[in-house]
Formats: structure tokens, sequence, C-alpha cells
């Protein structure tokens, strides 16, 4: 079956493993590349330009540079590979490119950013990512920025929300047509955005809380209110996000479909969608790659899913909010 995956890491991991070669169509540095979506009949992939912390850079023995190096580094990479394979994957900066691309036989890459920190507080930064072909921006990571405070363990953090800047920049990226993601975003952050939004918004890769106590999950609360906007979140493959141990290392097909039924329960079947953060997990992966989908699906038909609510979560609940909030 068909499906849109709302994030991955892999630009990241080019960028880090395979900086010289750069090659997305069969990469032995990823999980997602061209040659694996289109053996899983995948329909889009968010492609995430994630900033990484100098701890990062670190870790990788890479010298930190720039975050407008790095972001148009892994952007120029991007466009670079879609223009090899040009029959096989194209841009799309909204549903009809996705449309129009399936119709041309070809898959869509949907470009995306996380964590809004090289924004910098200024609103033509983010009309010229927008210009540049970014569509959805992850509002925070893991430290505060200039749209405000992110998930965390202390809980006084936890509550604080966005910053005035960050609450206008919210408007101005409605009314672009660039989708709000709340995925690393505080709690009263999240509600901020649900009470400025006018149109639906996204958690691009956030699981149910309720199963799992990670602080980057969902409350049911916070299910219904996205549920009620008309958004989605989508499902995490990482285990840190599926196991109600967070310290445990297994990640399987039926815990996704776990939490995929609590989010439908408790938000409606129109809220799920699939965000698999591949290349930004780590641990015993069942669904390993972007060509195992099907592992996925089986598990959903045994969870009690129709086909037809299946499809919703693989690709037309996304694609629904892309045309609700995208231009």
């Amino acid at each position: 079956m068909k499906f849109i995956d709302m994030h991955c890491d892999s630009l990241m991991q080019l960028f880090f493993q395979d900086k010289e070669k750069a090659d997305l169509f069969s990469s032995a540095a990823t999980s997602v590349d061209f040659k694996r979506m289109k053996e899983g009949d995948q329909l889009a992939q968010f492609f995430a330009v994630f900033l990484p912390p100098v701890e990062g850079y670190k870790m990788m023995g890479i010298e930190p540079v720039p975050d407008d190096v790095y972001i148009q580094a892994l952007h120029d990479a991007l466009m670079k590979n879609l223009e090899q394979y040009p029959e096989t994957i194209a841009l799309a900066k909204n549903a009809a490119d996705i449309k129009a691309n399936l119709a041309a036989g070809k898959m869509s890459a949907v470009l995306t950013m996380e964590d809004g920190r090289a924004v910098d507080g200024k609103m033509e930064k983010i009309k010229e990512f927008y210009d540049m072909g970014f569509r959805a921006l992850s509002l925070t990571w893991n430290a505060h920025n200039c749209f405000g405070a992110p998930n965390s363990k202390d809980s006084v953090i936890m509550q604080e929300g966005l910053t005035d800047f960050g609450k206008e920049a919210i408007v101005y990226m409605q009314e672009l047509g660039m989708l709000v993601d709340v995925s690393h975003l505080s709690d009263g952050g999240f509600y901020d955005v649900a009470k400025i939004c006018k149109k639906p918004f996204v958690a691009t890769h956030s699981n149910a809380r309720a199963l799992c106590p990670h602080q980057r999950n969902l409350t049911d609360d916070m299910i219904k209110i996205l549920g009620n906007a008309g958004g989605a979140t989508g499902i995490n493959f990482g285990p840190e996000f599926l196991n109600e141990d967070i310290t445990c290392k297994d990640s399987t097909a039926a815990l996704m479909a776990k939490h995929a039924r609590h989010i439908a329960d408790v938000g409606g079947i129109d809220c799920v969608g699939i965000g698999s953060d591949f290349d930004g997990i780590m641990g015993n992966l069942e669904i390993s790659d972007c060509s195992k989908l099907a592992v996925l699906e089986s598990a959903l038909v045994k969870e009690g899913f129709s086909g037809d609510e299946i499809e919703k979560i693989f690709y037309k609940n996304v694609l629904r909010v892309m045309e609700d909030a995208m231009k």
C-alpha cells in the first residue's frame, strides 16, 4: 500500500557519513533511499533538514558549520538527487504536486526543517526558507529558540509556551502555507499553537504518552485537540517512543499498531499518520527501512483496522492535511 512518511533524518546521515558521494538512490548510509522507497511503494517522503547541536558534530568527528551553510548543503544534496533521477521522484510543495507526480509515475519528496533556531527571530528568514522549498517546520528541537520552549523532563520548562515572536510566526507560517509541526515542542507551546492555528497543524513524529511516557509524545488531551483541529500525528518508529519502559530498545510493528489504535480511539481515525523518524532512531527495529511498511500494514490489520482506515493512516490523512494547510 502506498504511504507518506512525515519525517526522516536521511539528509543529515548523508552529510555526516557520505558527504562526498551523497547519493540517495541506493545508500548504505541511510534507511531511506529512492530504490527502497520504490520497493516499498512509497507515495511521498518528508525529508527533514535537522539542525544538529554542536555535540552532534563532535560525536561524528566533524567540525561544526554555520546553520545557513548546513541548511544549504542538505537542500542542495536533495535537489541534486532529484535532478539525477527525474523519472523516479520529484519535489512536491503541496498535495497537488504529489498527485501530479503520482500521475506521472513518480514518487514525491517534501522538504522540511527540524528546529526553527535558524529563523533567529526574523520573519524574513521564514519566507527565505519557504522560497527555498521548505513546507513544514518543527518549531523546536530539544532546546529553547526564538519560537519558544522545547519538550523537557523539567516540568517548569514543559509548561513554558511560545515567545511573542513564535506566536506571530505561527500566523505567518499558516498564511504562507507552511505546515506548523509541534513534535519536540513543550506542552505549553502545543497549547499556544492550538489556540493560534486557523488551519490544521501536525506532530510529524510523535506517539501517545498514555502508552509510552516519553515527554516527546502527546497526551490524550493533545491528541483530541489535534484531531479536532483537523491535524495529524505521525507514528514514530523509535523504541523510546513506543514502549512503556522508555529504555527498552525494541521497536515492533505491533507496538506501532497499538499507538495507532489509541490515537484513533482518542482523536479519531483522521488524525493518525506515519512519521518513522528513520535515520534519527536506533535500536532493534523490526521495520528497519522504508521498503518494509507492509509489516506495519499487517500489524494494523491484526489490531482491527479496516482497509479504508489503513489507507487513511498510510497516506490519506496526511494528504488531506496538506490540502488544507499547504500552498
